[in-house]
């Protein structure tokens, strides 16, 4: 996918808006200036930014229909915006991005008030251990953490009801089959339109395999 091509999917596929548009392309501008002073993204995806991390990232909406006032999204290692940053210029959900490293928290911090979206993003700037406990609509996670321990940190701020959106490349099948030892769920892995042998996780989680066993247990005793 060229980067016209990928311009090109957001109108076509996401109907997305000439206004929108000029949005992402500030973002990105933004984006390359920063990265001249620290390792926002790899140096090698540069000159791919479209393709490599604007479409990647919106291809996430493909996934859900949510009423925008009713969507609050919280995605988990925000780093350079991607994926929460994006979802937050292409819709009208709450969005907060978790970030625990200085420099990232003060450049999405500054991208955020640039980008006019203080009303409805929030850069919460500590550990996701830190963060306060809340159901969230949408969890989303690019290059976080491996799935098993991404579900430890961050399953008490979901609801059964509660959408993963987990772009996981080659490794997304081998992931949740090693999480299944631990966590029930029914996910399924969809294909990226950005590579053709990468996955994304998405379903929803229902709990931890022991805690749903002893609850069940102490329910047949009863």
């Amino acid at each position: 996918m060229t980067e016209g091509e990928a311009i090109a999917w957001l109108q076509e596929q996401l109907n997305v808006s000439r206004e929108t548009l000029d949005a992402l392309e500030t973002f990105v501008a933004f984006l390359k200036r920063e990265a001249e002073s620290q390792n926002l993204i790899s140096a090698s995806t540069l000159d791919h930014i479209w393709s490599r991390h604007i479409v990647d990232s919106a291809q996430l909406l493909l996934f859900t229909d949510a009423p925008a006032a009713q969507t609050h999204w919280l995605d988990l290692g925000s780093g350079a915006g991607f994926p929460g940053l994006v979802i937050a210029l292409l819709t009208n959900y709450h969005v907060t991005l978790v970030e625990s490293r200085a420099r990232r928290i003060d450049y999405l911090q500054r991208a955020v008030e640039m980008l006019d979206l203080t009303h409805r993003v929030n850069v919460a700037g500590v550990t996701l251990e830190r963060l306060e406990t809340a159901p969230y609509s949408v969890i989303s996670a690019r290059a976080f953490a491996p799935l098993p321990k991404l579900f430890d940190l961050a399953a008490r701020f979901a609801t059964n009801n509660t959408l993963w959106l987990l772009p996981k490349g080659r490794n997304a099948k081998a992931e949740w089959d090693s999480a299944q030892a631990e966590w029930d769920g029914d996910f399924r892995i969809m294909d990226s339109v950005t590579d053709q042998e990468a996955g994304i996780l998405v379903g929803r989680l229902s709990g931890k395999r022991q805690a749903r066993a002893i609850f069940e247990t102490q329910g047949q005793e009863q």
